[in-house]
């Protein structure tokens, strides 16, 4: 269990080829990563800009509708009981 048979080995020089050998593999893997990821971004942008642009609130309120509203009546509470006060 100490030592590595020569098939450990065979793996482990396979593994180190694969990921070393040809110098561009990985380098080209990344590269287009970075692509993808940049054109991700753009067509993000590109959809953020095609949205229509709402009124942006400016921190005022506007004013009320004007018309023949009429203002809500005041309706004194029930007298005598409890409101909370429930028939189970």
């Amino acid at each position: 269990m100490g030592s590595m048979s020569p098939l450990h080995w065979l793996i482990v020089l396979a593994v180190v080829l694969i990921l070393f050998g040809g110098g561009s593999k990985i380098s080209g893997l990344m590269g287009d990563f970075a692509k993808g990821i940049k054109s991700f971004k753009k067509n993000m942008a590109e959809d953020e800009s095609m949205e229509p642009k709402h009124d942006q609130p400016n921190g005022q309120i506007s004013p009320p509708p004007q018309g023949n509203f009429q203002q809500p009546q005041y309706t004194p509470p029930v007298s005598g009981g409890n409101v909370n006060n429930v028939n189970h």
